[in-house]
């Protein structure tokens, strides 16, 4: 395994923890998560161009941008919506059970994207391994919602 490729997926994984809380706080102070969600992308969009600018990242061609499939667009959309879920139910779930939560659904399209091979991903059948990881996790789930 790739130690750098690991350790960036466990920085984004903490960081995303920590986003949840600072939404908090701007729900609270703007009042709806509507805009807080708002605010979130709008400075991750400056950042985003600021990184974009600084590497000097060529712009791709109109062909480039027509090749790309009609549901790759949605990304951002679905961005929006975790972003938006998670201001609304994290302060009322608690992080550990938030993230637990979030995690197992992630790790159920996981296995769904590689089985079927979706979006792009290689295939790779669900084995008994992979279901035994998905029950754990919930069995993980269970348990930090008893607490």
């Amino acid at each position: 395994m790739p130690v750098a490729l690991l350790t960036l997926a466990f920085v984004a994984g903490f960081g995303i923890t920590l986003q949840v809380g600072f939404n908090d706080a701007l729900r609270g102070a703007l009042g709806t998560a509507g805009l807080a969600t708002f605010v979130n992308f709008s400075v991750g969009i400056v950042a985003l161009l600021a990184f974009v600018l600084a590497v000097r990242t060529p712009l791709p061609s109109r062909e480039a941008i027509a090749g790309a499939p009609w549901w790759a667009w949605f990304g951002g959309m679905l961005g929006a919506f975790y972003v938006a879920a998670v201001t609304i139910a994290g302060p009322r779930l608690g992080a550990t059970l938030l993230i637990a939560v979030t995690v197992l659904g992630q790790l159920v399209a996981a296995l769904l994207v590689d089985h079927y091979g979706w979006l792009g991903f290689p295939q790779q059948p669900v084995s008994l391994t992979r279901l035994a990881g998905c029950v754990l996790l919930l069995g993980g789930v269970l348990l930090v919602s008893r607490s």
